[in-house]
C-alpha cells in the first residue's frame, strides 16, 4: 500500500515536470481575457461605456466565444476619468486577474497612464476612444495601438475637405486650453495650406456658460465656415447657440472638429443640421455595418458611435491575430496584428504602422436636415471619403522612438 502510494506520487510529480517542460507561457493553456476599461457614468458614458462593453462582447460572439480552444473571458471597469484609478485597475488586471489585453480607455490622460503600465508589464492595450497624438508619437509603445482616430486626423480631415469644397474663409471658435489651442492651430495650418484664410479666432473658457458673445464675433466676420474646436458639453452648447442665431442655415456653415453621433442626437437635427465633421466610421455606411448596428442597437438602444465601433473592430482584429499567432504573447500577437489586413465593416483601407497608429480612410460627413432624415439616427450625409494617408503625419516626421528614421 505504502509503495503504491509512493509510485503514484512519483508518477504525478513526473507528469507535472513534463507538463512544465513542454508548456510555454501564452499558449492554449492560457485563456484570452479582455478588459474593457471605459467610462460607465461620466461625460462620455453614452459614447463609450456600456456600448463599448457590448461591442467587445459582439466581437467575441462572432469569434465563436473561444480562442486557442479556450473560452474567451470579458471583464469591464470604470476609470472615472482619473489616471490613478485607470492605471491601478490596469495593473491589477494584468498582475492578478490575468487580463491579456485592455481596450477602449476614453480620456487621454488616463490612456497615457495605462500605456505606461502596459509597457512595463509587456501587455497589449488597444485605444479606441482617446485622441491624443502622444499615444503614437512621443509616448508610443510596442504594446499600444491607437485604433480609431487622433485629434490631428479629425481636424485635418474636416479642414482639408471643407476648404476643397470651396469654403476658403474661416473663423475659429476654440476652447482656451491645450486641447482647443492645438485643434485651432492644426485647423489654421490646414486652411492656409489649401489657399484659405482664417479671418479670426476666439477662445472661450472651459465649460463656458454663454457662447453668445463669441458667436456674434464669428457671425460678424462674414466667414463661410465657423470651426468649433472644443469637445463634449462645450461643443453641444456652442452648436445650440449657433442654431439660435441662425448660423448653419444660410451662407455660414459650422464645422465641428470633434462631434459624435450621440452628441448630434442630443442636439437634435434642427440645431445640428448642415454641420461638417470627419468620422472614422458610420453605422449606415454599408450592409455589413447596418447588420452589426442592428444587433448592437437591440442591446444598447442606439447605433454604435465611432468609438464603440472601434472597440468592436479592435477586439475582432486582436482575436484573429491570436489565432494566427497561436499564442497570447503580446509581442507575437502585436506582430500578427501589424501583418494582417484590418478587415471589418467599420474600417476602410486600415493598417497598423510601426508607431502603433491605425491609418484608415475616413468620411467627411454633413449633418442632415430634419427633412432629409428618414428615421431616428439617420443623421449624416456622407460627402466624400478622405484617404487615410492624408490624415496621418508622415513616418519620416514621427517622434515615436520605435520608428527608424
Amino acid at each position: 500500500m505504502f509503495r503504491s502510494r509512493r509510485t503514484a506520487a512519483a508518477l504525478a510529480s513526473s507528469a507535472a515536470i513534463l507538463a512544465s517542460l513542454f508548456s510555454t507561457p501564452g499558449t492554449a493553456a492560457e485563456a484570452v481575457k479582455i478588459g474593457v476599461l471605459t467610462d460607465m457614468a461620466g461625460v462620455t458614458a453614452d459614447a463609450t461605456g456600456k456600448g463599448s462593453v457590448e461591442a467587445a462582447r459582439l466581437a467575441i460572439e462572432e469569434a465563436g466565444g473561444k480562442a486557442l480552444g479556450q473560452p474567451i473571458e470579458l471583464v469591464s471597469g470604470d476609470h472615472q476619468h482619473r489616471p490613478d484609478i485607470g492605471s491601478s485597475m490596469a495593473r491589477r488586471w494584468f498582475d492578478v486577474d490575468g487580463v491579456s489585453v485592455i481596450v477602449d480607455v476614453p480620456n487621454s490622460a488616463v490612456a497615457l497612464a495605462v500605456q505606461g503600465v502596459a509597457r512595463e508589464k509587456k501587455k497589449l492595450v488597444l485605444f479606441s476612444s482617446p485622441g491624443t497624438t502622444a499615444l503614437s508619437q512621443e509616448q508610443c509603445s510596442p504594446y499600444g495601438v491607437q485604433w480609431t482616430y487622433t485629434t490631428y486626423a479629425l481636424s485635418r480631415g474636416t479642414a482639408n475637405a471643407v476648404v476643397r469644397e470651396g469654403n476658403k474663409r474661416w473663423f475659429i471658435l476654440a476652447s482656451d486650453y491645450a486641447f482647443g489651442k492645438q485643434l485651432a492651430a492644426d485647423t489654421t495650418a490646414v486652411v492656409k495650406a489649401n489657399g484659405g484664410d482664417v479671418v479670426g479666432t476666439v477662445y472661450h473658457p472651459l465649460n463656458a456658460s454663454d457662447f453668445s458673445s463669441f458667436l456674434l464675433q464669428a457671425q460678424a466676420s462674414r466667414s463661410q465656415i465657423i470651426a468649433v474646436a472644443n469637445a463634449g458639453g462645450d461643443t453641444i452648447s456652442a452648436i445650440k447657440t449657433a442654431a439660435e442665431f441662425g448660423i448653419g442655415r444660410g451662407d455660414q456653415k459650422l464645422a465641428a472638429m470633434l462631434l459624435l453621433l450621440t452628441d448630434v442626437h442630443s442636439l437634435g437635427l434642427e440645431a445640428a443640421q448642415s454641420t461638417f465633421l470627419t468620422v472614422p466610421s458610420y453605422w449606415d455606411r454599408n450592409e455589413a455595418s447596418r447588420e452589426f448596428s442592428k444587433k448592437f442597437q437591440a442591446r444598447v438602444g442606439h447605433p454604435p458611435t465611432f468609438l464603440q465601433a472601434g472597440v468592436y473592430s479592435s477586439v475582432r482584429h486582436y482575436l484573429k491575430a491570436v489565432e494566427a499567432a497561436g499564442t497570447i504573447d503580446a509581442e507575437a500577437v502585436a506582430a500578427k496584428m501589424k501583418a494582417l489586413p484590418i478587415d471589418d465593416p467599420f474600417t476602410l483601407n486600415g493598417h497598423i504602422r510601426a508607431d502603433g497608429l491605425v491609418v484608415r480612410d475616413m468620411l467627411l460627413a454633413q449633418v442632415k436636415t430634419p427633412a432629409q432624415s428618414k428615421a431616428p439616427w439617420d443623421s449624416y450625409n456622407i460627402v466624400r471619403t478622405i484617404p487615410g494617408d492624408d490624415l496621418a503625419w508622415p513616418l519620416s516626421e514621427s517622434k515615436c522612438p520605435l520608428v527608424k528614421q
